[in-house]
């Protein structure tokens, strides 16, 4: 098993625990600071210079500006103030300078740069530049101290910038998961309506025909046997079909079995479906004109459920001796699907029910391939579906 080098598990660690770091760091400052203060001077200041350099430095990270600000004051006042440079002056400043580079926003940054700069170059002078010491001599111990502070604030500044391009990747990251649900959470609901839309077709069309072979069966057993068998025949074979139409669209539901599949119709068996229509007791022609295309399934697929919602409609509510006419015309890159009866479809419009998922699957289908779709009673009688589909071509 391979395990987590030491130092990456250390920086998990500090990362989750900042604080509990910088408070342990700043209580070892504390410690030494006074220790070493005030083993060689027992006066007041040093012990409140010594204070305020290293406490603020347990809110060097949540509170960057006001802790670089009062460690930034405390030695201009330690520089000001004390003969001496106190040794733990070397280690708070450095880390204030760091914090303020790496946490805080660009101007205090930059404002701590300066003063960094500023200060360390007055204390190369104060400090270092005694008697004894040559003008040259001053002024390099002077730019050592600045130069030093100023890489101090470079590497804070480049640890800055990398936690930042570190937050925005993980807030990217973030963003790009919550797309990813959110497609998939779309995708899920496409889905789930399109079950919806190819279970009430399925539905719809094969109870309404059991039905009506159920009511004509039921009517001609007693003078005509052999048509009531027919009309079983035809019950059972309805019957068949919808269960393997449905168990083929159940099974995308069901993620522990294997999918079930079966042939997509399509514009192909359009005339299997009249036919169909015709034995459950619709009177209904066929009439195709132009030249037919070869269309995608999914094409096809709609053509075919438009043909059966606007048939299973028309043997629903048309009323007996009702004539319907399917009527599919092949035009230059387009296919016009046309249903229409001469039953009492205005009467039926009336008496439906607003928001029929019969007529909204039509135009959803239609639209779904850049189409448009209206439905609607015929002037004179009747009941007429149109739907206009751009036809592509199936791409070999």
């Amino acid at each position: 098993m391979q395990t987590t080098p030491l130092l990456e598990r250390w920086n998990r660690w500090a990362r989750s625990y900042g604080g509990v770091v910088d408070a342990m760091f700043t209580g070892v400052l504390v410690l030494v600071g006074v220790v070493l203060g005030l083993s060689e001077d027992r006066s007041l200041p040093v012990l409140f210079v010594t204070l305020a350099l290293t406490v603020p430095l347990a809110w060097r990270r949540s509170r960057p500006v006001a802790a670089g600000a009062i460690v930034a004051a405390a030695a201009y006042v330690h520089l000001a103030v004390l003969p001496d440079m106190l040794p733990i002056v070397t280690i708070a400043v450095p880390a204030a300078v760091y914090a303020l580079a790496a946490y805080s926003p660009r101007w205090a940054a930059n404002t701590a740069l300066l003063a960094a700069v500023a200060g360390g170059a007055a204390a190369g002078v104060r400090y270092f530049g005694y008697e004894g010491r040559t003008a040259f001599e001053a002024v390099a111990s002077a730019t050592f101290i600045a130069v030093f502070l100023a890489g101090v604030w470079a590497f804070g500044r480049v640890r800055g910038l990398r936690l930042r391009e570190m937050v925005s990747l993980t807030e990217r990251n973030r963003l790009l998961e919550l797309e990813r649900l959110k497609e998939a959470e779309l995708a899920a609901t496409q889905e789930r309506t399109r079950i919806a839309r190819e279970m009430h077709d399925i539905v719809a069309h094969s109870l309404t025909a059991i039905i009506a072979q159920a009511d004509g069966g039921r009517y001609a057993a007693a003078a005509n046997p052999q048509a009531a068998a027919g009309a079983l025949t035809t019950i059972a074979e309805t019957g068949r079909r919808a269960l393997t139409d449905m168990r083929s669209l159940l099974s995308v539901l069901r993620e522990d079995a294997p999918r079930e599949f079966t042939t997509t119709p399509g514009v192909d068996d359009v005339p299997v479906l009249v036919e169909h229509m015709r034995t459950s007791g619709l009177e209904v022609s066929l009439s195709v004109v132009g030249d037919a295309v070869d269309v995608p399934d999914g094409f096809g697929l709609s053509v075919y459920r438009i043909v059966q919602e606007s048939l299973t409609n028309v043997l629903k509510h048309a009323g007996p001796r009702a004539h319907a006419r399917v009527c599919l015309e092949w035009r230059p890159r387009m296919l016009v699907v046309e249903i229409v009866d001469d039953g009492r479809g205005a009467a039926a419009l009336v008496e439906a029910r607003p928001g029929g998922q019969g007529v909204t699957g039509i135009e959803e289908r239609a639209r779904l391939h850049g189409g448009r779709a209206v439905a609607g009673p015929r002037e004179g009688g009747g009941y007429r579906v149109r739907a206009e589909l751009p036809a592509p071509v199936r791409s070999a």
